[in-house]
């Protein structure tokens, strides 16, 4: 049974991001990365390996850069890589991107799971797993704080999820498709073997041709104009007096008449 874990590329969460005056979105020398949540992922399917799954195979839709991200996931331990890339993903939303997800995967054979983070760094929207599991037509398992039971023979998944109110288990059929939370696991350090295992890989590029991708579907969602917030203006006063309490007081009638209490 395989496991297929989606990722991609992110500036890493101490870049400076910055949106110069052409409307360019830039941050500067800083490394692309894989997508921190996916982390947590990838580390699940490489622990269900003990529970089952045969193959992990991880998989993003992207350029070369993207390539980075799914090496990292080769060196944490996962058996293989793909990578998705076309001109028709140009400009891609979350539908473009989930749509290709999903022909990829139907590509592959015995996917009994997809594995998601919870959201990516960059876009934050979360929508992307449940698009994907849409398109397939699968059950859509969304903030998993742990995989309870699952038995790929009998196609059932029991998992426990992690919302605001609290906790909640939840049972399914397989396949599916998972997006998971930070407290699923802890994320293993790629090892120096791995590392050395994953910049040897040749890592397969499917066209939109390959997955037989709908290349009549176009971005919903659009960004014909990228600039920065304006800076915050603010006034600062300082409060003069000979001793602590008679401070406090001129703050306190202050803060009376701005009606802020």
């Amino acid at each position: 049974m395989r496991v297929v874990v989606c990722t991609k590329e992110t500036p890493d969460t101490a870049a400076k991001v910055e949106v110069d005056a052409d409307g360019n979105v830039t941050w500067g020398d800083a490394p692309l990365v894989i997508n921190p949540w996916d982390e947590y992922a990838v580390e699940e399917a490489i622990l269900l390996k003990d529970r089952g799954v045969t193959t992990s195979t991880v998989l993003g839709v992207g350029t070369e850069t993207t390539k980075e991200a799914l090496k990292h996931a080769l060196a944490m331990g996962c058996d293989e890589a793909v990578l998705v890339s076309d001109e028709a993903f140009e400009g891609a939303d979350t539908l473009v991107v989930s749509h290709a997800l999903a022909q990829a995967i139907k590509k592959m054979d015995e996917v009994g799971l997809v594995l998601f983070g919870r959201e990516t760094t960059d876009g934050g929207s979360g929508q992307v797993p449940v698009q994907v599991g849409r398109w397939l037509g699968w059950n859509t398992l969304t903030f998993v704080s742990k995989i309870v039971e699952i038995d790929f023979e009998a196609g059932t998944i029991k998992v426990e999820r992690l919302l605001e109110e609290g906790k909640e288990i939840v049972e399914g059929r397989l396949p599916a498709v998972v997006s998971v939370v930070k407290g699923i696991n802890e994320p293993r350090y790629p090892s120096f073997m791995g590392i050395r295992k994953a910049s040897r890989a040749e890592i397969p590029v499917w066209s939109a041709a390959e997955i037989g991708f709908d290349e009549s579907l176009k971005p919903k969602v659009t960004w014909p104009e990228i600039y920065a917030l304006p800076p915050r203006e603010g006034e600062c006063e300082i409060i003069e007096a000979e001793t602590a309490e008679e401070a406090a007081a001129i703050l306190a009638d202050r803060l009376i008449a701005e009606k802020v209490v």
